[in-house]
């Protein structure tokens, strides 16, 4: 067994590895960007290395200088994690020139499994079941867009390189195939470094349902049964769960026995997943499921493989790095119970779910459920930031029992009792999507979200009794400072009358003034403006509400609402000069589709805004004229004007932005 590795990676699954190389006893050594000096998997390791400024191009995916690293700390292997250079055949080979153990498959075998084309002629070669496509290497607008016509739409337009949605339309009309492929194209050469894509009938009523492999050098390969991850939105997962609802026995057996041919076929060792999808449109069949691509790494959710088979894939991954056989055969590896994870973002779902950056002023995760087992996968810490460089998961939250119902269960708890404040979060949208009647009957696909997206992104808004703890807490009213006088340590005390605060909060671009009135027995009557009866309260439970600088958070739930002490918008107004549309979080513009001067109607594209990987474009709210625009390839952060209309007294309204 190794004494020390290098992880190559960051975040939770950074802190994932740690976690087991401390239980093995091998000394770990941490690598970090300018943005991640104070992180969480840094402070874990044994030792840290930084290897550049925080733009993931300039240090996690700067693979000569990880490599230096970890000769330079006498690492004997590197671990890459998932995302980064995880899936570089590069540098595989790179890492073993260096004399280092690359944790993790050969090159040959990521480079096949890597170009989704190649992959799936290799795949039919193997006899594993394949998406009817084209895979071929023509890439011109004409030879594709006759592929799709042959194929039938709606088809999907997939980057050959790479995976998690990212370079990949959906096309329903022929009409919109042209734009949709330069949209692929640029997303797939931004994000990977390769514009090549592939075009595939699209399933109507598509289940994404994965198989986890694992090889070693001796030739040995199994499964561990299987995953469905088919609760997505925008082709990224967003819940994921094990063993996939209504599977029987003739699908498992037929979808895993061609997962272990699809790796036999390559030679795989180390950690795989086998990814699939089925058409769920009259159940699922042994003879209606086909193969997608194959993940030559550790996936994301991979904890609920492991909770429901009880082995540690990372000790897994170590001990075959080392020359180890597989711990376990086929027939001693079992299903146990359920387990199902969620992904904790820091984005806003009534904005497309876009990434939310900042700093997490108050974070609590429950430490325990009743009748479940509750594991949280985390790499950040209450005052940590999240970053606009990298992805902004904050956790994943992972539940085993007995079943379905009662994983089902325990993951409601855990997210209603997840508190965090400082970025807006997804965990009231997880928890609607895990109450969504179709979810919870095992009845869904990968369209569900889509469908019931209103439903699901929709949050009530605050009632008067939580207007009036929010302001309650916001105004301080029921501080009880240290005092020698107990005068000064009475909260609300006057001598002929209880005195009144007259104060304003704001929700949501509402302002919502108030008075508080302190009653001398530890309780307060708050008053709403346009209301005639106030609320009586005792100050909110700390577990409820968080207060953090000119903010306060009231949960409710898994849904909170955060209100700002001062107006945010007075700023921002005054700052605009007229009506303005701004960056809804750091990003790059990718591409500029209007000049200055240029009249424009309502819904027209007028900027593509890349951030967090993905493309985002910014639409106009109105008809009107352009007056000033963002220069292509601009860097903005979040709030910057990227277009201002001529027409100043036009009502200001936010443009929309869709991927």
């Amino acid at each position: 067994m190794f004494k020390k590795i290098l992880i190559a990676n960051r975040g939770e699954i950074a802190v994932r590895i740690i976690r087991t190389a401390q239980r093995l006893g091998i000394a770990t050594v941490a690598v970090h960007s300018d943005a991640d000096a104070r992180a969480l998997h840094v402070a874990m390791a044994d030792e840290a290395v930084h290897i550049g400024p925080s733009p993931a191009s300039e240090s996690y995916l700067d693979g000569a200088r990880i490599i230096a690293a970890a000769q330079a700390t006498g690492a004997e292997a590197v671990h890459p994690g998932y995302g980064f250079l995880s899936e570089n055949p590069d540098f595989v080979e790179a890492v073993e020139r260096a004399g280092l153990v690359f944790i993790g498959p050969s090159a040959s075998a990521v480079r096949a499994m890597g170009l989704k084309d190649a992959a799936k002629r290799l795949m039919e070669k193997a006899g594993v079941p394949v998406v009817p496509g084209y895979h071929g290497e023509a890439q011109e607008l004409v030879v594709l867009a006759t592929k799709a016509r042959e194929i039938g739409y709606p088809v999907l337009i997939k980057a050959r390189a790479g995976g998690g949605g990212k370079g990949m339309r959906r096309v329903d009309d022929p009409d919109r195939f042209s734009e949709a492929l330069a949209g692929a194209k640029r997303e797939a050469k931004a994000v990977f470094g390769d514009a090549r894509v592939i075009v595939e009938k699209l399933v109507e009523k598509p289940r994404h349902i994965e198989c986890q492999v694992f090889g070693d050098r001796h030739g040995n390969v199994v499964h561990l049964f299987e995953r469905d991850c088919s609760a997505q939105r925008r082709h990224q997962k967003v819940v994921e769960e094990a063993p996939a609802p209504g599977m029987t026995r003739a699908m498992r057996m037929a979808m895993t026995d061609a997962a272990v041919k699809a790796a036999q076929a390559i030679g795989y060792r180390g950690a795989g997943t086998v990814e699939f999808i089925a058409d769920a449109s009259k159940g699922l069949k042994p003879d209606r499921f086909w193969f997608m691509e194959m993940n030559t790494r550790l996936q994301v959710e991979h904890p609920v493989t492991e909770m429901v088979t009880g082995v540690d894939l990372v000790e897994w991954q170590l001990r075959v790095a080392a020359g180890e056989a597989l711990p376990l055969p086929q027939e001693a590896i079992a299903l146990q119970g359920h387990a199902i994870e969620a992904r904790l973002y820091a984005e806003d779902p009534t904005r497309d779910f876009l990434p939310a950056t900042g700093r997490l002023h108050h974070l609590r995760f429950p430490e325990r459920l009743d009748g479940a087992n509750l594991r949280i996968d985390t790499g950040v810490r209450a005052g940590d930031i999240v970053s606009p460089h990298y992805d902004p998961m904050i956790a994943k939250l992972i539940v085993h029992a007995s079943d379905r119902e009662h994983a089902l269960a325990g993951l409601r708890t855990a997210l209603g009792e997840t508190r965090i404040a400082g970025c807006t979060v997804n965990a009231g949208f997880l928890a609607r999507l895990i109450d969504d009647p179709d979810f919870a009957a095992g009845q869904f696909d990968t369209g569900l979200i889509e469908r019931h997206r209103e439903a699901l992104i929709r949050v009530a808004e605050p009632d008067g009794k939580t207007v009036a703890q929010a302001a309650l807490a916001a105004s301080g009213a029921a501080y009880r400072p240290e005092a020698t006088d107990p005068f000064e340590a009475i909260s609300a005390y006057a001598h002929y009358h209880p005195p009144a605060h007259r104060r304003t909060i704001h929700h949501g671009g509402r302002a919502l003034p108030h008075a508080i009135t302190g009653l001398g027995d530890g309780r307060f009557a708050v008053l709403l403006e346009g209301t005639k009866d106030a609320v009586t309260l005792s100050p909110a439970a700390d577990r409820e509400t968080a207060a953090w600088p000119g903010h306060v958070t009231l949960f409710r739930g898994a849904d909170s609402h955060t209100f700002a002490l001062q107006d945010p918008l007075e700023d921002a107004e005054a700052a605009s000069g007229g009506e303005s549309l701004r960056a809804p979080m750091p990003g790059l513009v990718k591409l500029v589709r209007a000049t200055a001067g240029e009249k424009v109607k309502v819904g027209q594209p007028l900027l593509v805004l890349e951030a967090m990987k993905m493309e985002h474009t910014v639409t106009a709210p109105h008809d009107g004229i352009i007056a000033e625009i963002a220069a292509e390839g601009a860097q903005v952060s979040d709030g910057t004007v990227l277009v201002r209309f001529a027409e100043a007294a036009m009502p200001s309204r936010a443009g929309r932005t869709e991927n």
